[in-house]
């Protein structure tokens, strides 16, 4: 991993505005910096007193043991991730709204914090009557319906493992993960709403199973009003299993490491992996940075646009809210379905507070042009966040002005699935922004950029993006793959190889360069895609772009560049070559991309993220390999393969 060249200066800074700083948890870079140099000096101290945040059964009496790649935390104590979500939240929350949802077609439902006590334990004895126990694993392939949130907490209240499969996802790729998890029961439901579209979800249930001899039962949940067939030794009734069950359960008290789920990564890079995590350090570190970097108060409406088919479901959805007794919101399909205003008609019906969303996401909101949000009341908002890859600066400020008026704090938080929980974020009445720059690392993370001799490399340079100390919510393993968990910390040994080129900016600040498999080295010159993409996106006419590289007998390897325009906008021989000299002289002659491509649309996971993968092997003019059931649309790559000949 030799260095990386960062091209690119650092953008104008973006201090908190003082009505939301006077307000917030954490008010200054001093009280931040004071919380994070106590958590490196002291991690086990710190660790201890932030762990009392947690209702215990049986308290801890170790913090944490550490022997690479194994980390344990919090050992002796023993607890349950349900009762953190619920039961302790019911004598001071129990009137409260835990969950608003609203389905595509417009149909609403509303939790309190007692309702949905009720409806989780109703579950829970649904599925010990089943005869699901502590470490069973229950698969769970579902809309984003509120009996998404209620089966994961169901299965954390009786000692289950549950692994969630996004609903979208073929019967293949729903079978190779039950499969690999070992799944007894799948909760599904019979179909789910998604761009005007009824997603057949039991048929698919249906097909996976037929090759899924250790599933026992499936739960049917009803959602839709057409014919359903219940195959009668194996399919029950969601809602007849649940509504004879008594609604009270008492929480199962499991070890801190128990495995409280198992989730598949999206595919990006290749065949998918069960990440585990654990339950204490998971539940507690996901609680804390949903504390720190949203800042909840309790009349907050909270809406993550993520499924709970992802990392980003399971930390900001669910548990890190809940956790913390606030209000979700929960909406079932697509964004921008029936058009581009409804994601903002919702927040502006709803009244919601914060918004969390993707750069993906807020790149199309852009692509379909600023009428749509300004048409809309969006003075509710008071906080604005962005995930899943780094967001370009034009991306931004376009959120920052259009969406927040320039009064929301936007917070670009970096994490992964294997993190658990956010790493690096500013927290918004404390920490300066810049537009691209996920900022500051949490408490207890301690970041190292480092080169292909495990050396430190100097601030403004880049290099591979490392965690150097163990972290409560880190994964465990690789369900059935330890050698493949071992190989996070084999690069560098002992430490944590995020897979991410990065830089530390004079101020301290991380600027994510992309994935390392990403770096391309053009005539000599390691580069970073994302710097690439960022400047193409600078551009008036352009609302997406992704960079690649294919190989080039001169220069190693040529830059190729994927090109999304925005509304109204006609490609051209001759933008191509506005773009080519707008990229030089954003970063330089160097960066200037040999090729681009214009395209309706980039292959994208069901999560939003580019499958760069799928990209370089159309560069390159190569057929398509790796794992392909995360993509969500092959129209995409069908359609870049066909302008290819």
């Amino acid at each position: 991993m030799p260095e990386i060249e960062s091209l690119q200066s650092d953008q104008a800074i973006y201090p908190p505005p003082r009505d939301f700083q006077n307000r917030a948890r954490i008010q200054s870079l001093t009280e931040y910096r004071a919380l994070y140099d106590r958590s490196l000096a002291d991690p086990e101290g710190f660790w201890r007193e932030m762990a009392q945040e947690l209702a215990w059964i049986r308290p801890f009496d170790r913090v944490r043991e550490w022997d690479p790649p194994n980390a344990r935390w919090f050992g002796g104590g023993k607890l349950n991730a349900s009762q953190n979500c619920l039961d302790r939240h019911l004598a001071t929350r129990g009137d409260k709204r835990a969950i608003v949802w609203e389905g595509e077609p417009g149909d609403r439902r509303t939790l309190t914090y007692r309702e949905l006590h009720a409806e989780v334990c109703r579950l829970a004895n649904a599925l010990r009557k089943l005869g699901v126990k502590p470490g069973d694993r229950v698969g769970i392939y579902l809309p984003l319906i509120p009996e998404a949130v209620i089966s994961m907490l169901a299965c954390a209240r009786i000692g289950a493992t549950h692994s969630v499969v996004f609903g979208g996802f073929s019967s293949e790729a729903l079978r190779d993960r039950m499969d690999d998890a070992g799944a007894k029961v799948i909760i599904t439901a019979d179909l789910g709403y998604r761009k005007g579209q009824r997603v057949q979800l039991k048929s698919e249930v249906d097909k996976a199973i037929e090759r899924l001899p250790r599933v026992e039962h499936v739960l049917v949940v009803r959602r839709g009003d057409e014919p359903l067939y219940l195959e009668s030794s194996r399919d029950l009734s969601y809602e007849e299993a649940v509504r004879a069950q008594p609604a009270s359960c008492d929480p199962v008290p499991v070890d801190s490491e128990h495995p409280l789920f198992i989730l598949y990564t999206s595919g990006t890079t290749g065949k998918p992996k069960g990440v585990v995590h654990s339950t204490a350090g998971y539940l507690l570190q996901t609680a804390l940075t949903t504390r720190w970097v949203f800042d909840l108060r309790e009349d907050d409406l909270y809406w993550c646009t993520a499924d709970v088919g992802w990392i980003t479901g399971h930390s900001y959805l669910v548990y890190g809210p809940l956790a913390e007794g606030a209000t979700i919101f929960l909406y079932e399909g697509a964004l921008t379905h029936p058009s581009p205003g409804r994601i903002w008609g919702l927040i502006q019906a709803h009244r919601i507070s914060i918004l969390y969303t993707a750069p993906t996401a807020i790149r199309s909101f852009i692509r379909a042009g600023d009428s749509f949000p300004r048409g809309h009341d969006l003075s509710s908002l008071r906080l604005l966040g962005t995930v899943g890859e780094p967001i370009n600066p034009e991306a931004w400020l376009w959120y920052h002005e259009v969406i927040g008026a320039s009064r929301c704090p936007i917070v670009d938080t970096w994490w992964q699935t294997e993190t658990g929980s956010i790493a690096v974020a500013p927290l918004p009445g404390a920490t300066p922004t810049k537009p691209g720059s996920a900022t500051l690392p949490m408490p207890g993370i301690k970041l190292e950029i480092l080169d292909e001799a495990g050396k430190p490399v100097g601030r403004g340079h880049g290099g591979g993006l490392y965690l150097a100390d163990p972290w409560p919510s880190m994964l465990r393993t690789v369900h059935n793959d330890p050698q493949r968990h071992a190989q996070y910390f084999s690069q560098v040994a002992g430490k944590y190889f995020t897979g991410d080129g990065a830089r530390v900016d004079s101020d301290g600040y991380l600027w994510v360069m992309g994935r390392i498999d990403d770096v391309m080295n053009v005539s000599g010159h390691r580069l970073g895609t994302a710097e690439i993409e960022s400047a193409l996106v600078l551009h008036p006419a352009v609302a997406e772009a992704a960079v690649v590289g294919r190989p080039d007998e001169l220069k190693g390897t040529a830059v190729v560049a994927f090109v999304t325009l925005k509304v109204g906008q006609l490609p051209g021989e001759n933008l191509k070559q506005e773009l080519r000299s707008h990229v030089q002289a954003q970063i330089g002659a160097i960066a200037r991309p040999d090729e681009i491509r214009f395209a309706d649309a980039l292959p994208k996971t069901r999560s939003g993220k580019i499958m760069r993968r799928l990209l370089r092997d159309v560069a390159a003019g190569k057929a398509t390999t790796g794992d392909t059931t995360t993509l969500e649309d092959l129209s995409a790559l069908a359609a870049l393969r066909q302008d290819e000949e």
